[in-house]
């Protein structure tokens, strides 16, 4: 039997603020994302987060994601 996988965590950086885009300029992640979370499966939570980086780099703030490992 294998173990669970575990949820993927959030990006919230606990910086909170909507750009006019209703785009967190924290965690990039859109309203309706950051109130579905908690619902989503992993695969949609990565899916999110590829989005998150994606509009990090396109705002040029992708120097604040950590890079992989």
């Amino acid at each position: 039997m294998s173990t669970p996988e575990r949820p993927v965590a959030s990006p919230c950086v606990n910086i909170c603020a909507l750009d006019e885009d209703d785009i967190c300029t924290g965690c990039q992640r859109t309203v309706a994302e950051i109130t579905r979370w908690g619902r989503m499966t992993n695969d949609e939570r990565r899916v999110v987060l590829g989005l998150c980086h994606e509009r990090a780099k396109a705002s040029g703030l992708v120097w604040m994601i950590p890079a992989k490992r």
